[in-house]
């Protein structure tokens, strides 16, 4: 039986009725439950939701549910995530289970829109984040030096490609690597230190150890379609493993890149912004502006930034497989990614694996953030 905490029952109070499940009211809505319109987006909430975990995903393809999956819907199909919480102030409507404490999000995709998204939902008072674990769970290109399609990885330092300097390759001096370089750099080969405004973060790195040591044995989908992709990449063994747990960290950048020279681009970025420190193993469109965000949040108590987390599958490979050109390679993909459907999936099965932890476990974790030796039941 699915027990509601005191606090949940109290927030719902502040609720209305709607025709899939509970909802908090939307302007111009009095909630008829109990307080008048005391709970609405944008307002003050007298007893505002618990939260324990935020899924942060970024696209889905279709409706919420029943049919062609993209980022959200197998977390709310299979986490019962099934109270609409109107979310007008942003891209996507938020989905809730009272029984877990587990809040739902679509943030839309790029970083404009999972930085607002993310801080519109910190600053909505109709929410108690204090406690919540932030985990982003979203597809991505995987080097496949690093790893394979259907692996996901867990992210220490989230860089971001976007903010920099750029001259067009074809006006490039000839001793140039690449066209782009810090903002505050004379040229890719400046040896000045890097002057940071936002191009890299380091998120806590006790609790992504923590998360890879839970979920480092689990044993991930496989499936034809990506044994195919996989064999294509002939000369990269690691591109060649079936789907495994790995750590890695990501390259945000909203342009859509591919291709070999500019994942060599985005291995000596990686190096460069975190000091030979990282390595680049994925790459997305939001997760610099998701945690600019956090760390806002966390500046006035809304949010803790020690407890956000970054899971990122490989849907695709981020260069091309010997014999096909990157132009070749990227209208191949853009029929669709051989690896979604299995990064997915893995996305879910890794990621559950520490809400199921956490959630399982909150006398613990509610008030303390884990650390890699703060397992209470690893298992594979």
């Amino acid at each position: 039986m699915r027990l509601l905490s005191r606090a949940v029952m109290l927030a719902f109070a502040c609720f209305s009725l709607s025709g899939q499940g509970v909802a908090l009211a939307a302007p111009g809505h009095r909630a008829t439950a109990g307080s008048p319109g005391n709970c609405v987006p944008g307002g003050p909430c007298t007893h505002p939701l618990p939260v324990r975990v935020v899924i942060v995903t970024m696209f889905e393809i279709g409706a919420d549910s029943g049919d062609a999956a993209g980022e959200f819907q197998l977390w709310k199909e299979r986490r019962h995530l099934d109270t609409r919480i109107p979310f007008p102030q942003s891209h996507h409507d938020l989905w809730y289970d009272p029984a877990t404490q587990t809040l739902g999000m679509v943030t839309g995709m790029g970083n404009i829109k999972s930085a607002t998204a993310t801080l519109a939902l910190g600053l909505d008072q109709r929410f108690d984040l204090r406690r919540a674990y932030w985990l982003v769970a979203g597809i991505a290109g995987i080097d496949p030096a690093r790893g394979s399609v259907g692996s996901a990885a867990w992210a220490h330092y989230l860089v971001d490609g976007d903010l920099a300097h750029e001259i067009d390759a074809r006006e490039m001096p000839k001793d140039w690597k690449s066209g782009y370089f810090s903002l505050h750099g004379s040229g890719p080969d400046d040896p000045a230190p890097p002057v940071f405004e936002g191009e890299m973060f380091e998120i806590n790195p006790a609790l992504q150890e923590w998360a890879y040591a839970l979920t480092k044995d689990i044993k991930l989908p496989d499936d034809p379609g990506i044994q195919a992709e996989r064999a294509r990449y002939s000369d990269t063994p690691m591109a060649q493993r079936p789907p495994f747990v790995l750590k890695g960290d990501q390259l945000a950048a909203s342009t859509y890149w591919h291709g070999k020279l500019l994942t060599e681009w985005a291995r000596d970025w990686t190096k460069y912004w975190t000091g030979g420190k990282g390595e680049f193993v994925t790459s997305a469109m939001e997760e610099t502006g998701t945690y600019q965000s956090i760390l806002y949040l966390d500046r006035i108590g809304r949010a803790d930034k020690n407890r956000f987390m970054v899971l990122r599958a490989g849907s695709n490979y981020t260069m091309q497989p010997p014999g096909l050109s990157a132009a070749e390679n990227l209208q191949r993909e853009n029929a669709g990614y051989a690896g979604l459907h299995a990064a997915l999936e893995s996305l879910y099965i890794v990621g559950s694996r520490v809400i199921d932890e956490i959630e399982g476990h909150w006398d613990r974790y509610g008030n303390t953030v884990p650390k890699p030796r703060a397992l209470s039941s690893v298992r594979p």
